[in-house]
């Protein structure tokens, strides 16, 4: 941020002092400041909106901030209600900070179009720990989806290669059936030619291995095709339509 609106935000800071065991907001509360931490320690904890099982919780130090909610809020033009907080913020000592309230980040949106910037929203992000949040669980999802493809691919693999290897037996041992008599018959060149058991199970080797390679080529050319998720943060709203 250029020093023109970082002037404009520190003139309209208000000194905030909390002491050990103050909520300074509770999950599904409405947002109505932003707090920049000076000193002190606040433990931020979310349930996702009371989903089943899942919690989560950080400690929140000198430098951090809490209510980013509130940003993407006074971006709106026609923003009327406050967001609702994603996290229960709560003083863990006396913890004394910046405030910013809700009309003063309005009029700095307002004045300034600079705080309207991908990049710098981007930015505001990174240091977001509810989008810090949200991109640890987008990860573990596609992981444990990666492994389930993984697994059922794995599984049909072994189920395909077992049924060829029982086919090829099968095959087999119904050849030295059909050419026992033959096998009886002594050959001159035995020691130099397969009998036709053998040159049959030769046979039921080398189609069992042509159809297990052209089951791995077709795994891997599926593989390919597959397109992997980009690596980037989620397209940003139209802070300028209507909501």
């Amino acid at each position: 941020m250029d020093h023109q609106l970082l002037d404009a935000i520190c003139e309209r800071l208000r000194s905030s002092l909390n002491t050990a065991g103050t909520f300074i907001v509770r999950e599904g509360d409405p947002v109505t400041e932003m707090l920049f931490i000076i000193r002190g320690k606040l433990d931020s904890s979310t349930t996702n909106g009371g989903r089943s099982g899942f919690f989560n919780s950080i400690l929140l130090r000198p430098g951090d901030f809490c209510g980013e909610e509130f940003l993407a809020w006074a971006l709106l033009p026609n923003a009327s209600n406050f967001p609702s907080s994603t996290r229960t913020v709560k003083a863990l000592e006396e913890v004394e900070a910046f405030s910013l309230q809700a009309e003063d980040l309005k009029f700095v949106a307002n004045q300034f179009r600079r705080l309207h910037s991908k990049k710098l929203q981007h930015t505001f992000r990174y240091y977001s720990h509810h989008w810090r949040t949200w991109g640890a669980c987008f990860i573990q999802a596609a992981w444990r989806r990666f492994k389930k493809r993984k697994l059922a691919q794995s599984l049909s693999s072994r189920e395909s290669f077992s049924g060829s290897l029982t086919a090829s037996s099968s095959f087999s041992q119904y050849d030295n059936v059909e050419f026992e008599s033959q096998e009886q018959a002594p050959d001159d060149n035995s020691g130099e030619t397969a009998t036709p058991s053998q040159a049959i199970q030769q046979l039921g080797v080398t189609l069992l291995a042509k159809r297990f390679a052209g089951n791995a080529r077709k795994g891997a050319q599926r593989n390919r095709d597959i397109d992997l998720p980009k690596m980037m943060k989620p397209q940003d709203p139209d802070f300028f339509s209507e909501p």
